[in-house]
């Protein structure tokens, strides 16, 4: 896929929404990340890509998906157990494949975590054969 059409196909600025309401399985202790019973930090990366993923979704191209391939992660405030958690994806930059994401997570007005998200755009049944071809 050229540069034109991804930047076609996905143009700077799409965005997605994801939310969770913290329950005990998302805490650090559960995830074993930590143990103190709040928002564990692997958790707050998967709601993170859940939302990159959201963004893209209704635009993929047949036969391809994304693939995370890098992320950087500020953990700022803790969560406890019953509050829900907002996370924002924007689509920042398309370079060729590359898809760069900017993504909140908030705790109503409080940000509680930042990120940036890289993804790759890639051909999904050969991506998967080459995980799964023996080593």
């Amino acid at each position: 896929m050229e540069q034109q059409r991804t930047d076609a196909t996905f143009p700077p600025g799409l965005g997605a929404r994801v939310e969770l309401t913290v329950t005990d399985s998302d805490t650090a202790q559960a995830l074993g990340s930590g143990d103190v019973p709040v928002l564990g930090t692997p958790r707050v990366l998967a709601l993170a890509e859940a939302a990159t993923v959201a963004a893209t979704a209704s635009r993929m191209p047949p036969g391809q998906t994304t693939v995370g391939v890098r992320v950087e992660l500020d953990h700022r405030l803790p969560t406890p157990i019953g509050r829900t958690v907002t996370a924002q994806a924007r689509l920042a930059t398309v370079d060729g494949r590359r898809l760069l994401f900017e993504v909140t997570v908030a705790d109503g007005t409080e940000t509680v975590a930042e990120a940036r998200v890289e993804r790759a755009l890639v051909d999904r049944q050969r991506f998967v054969e080459r995980a799964l071809r023996p080593a």
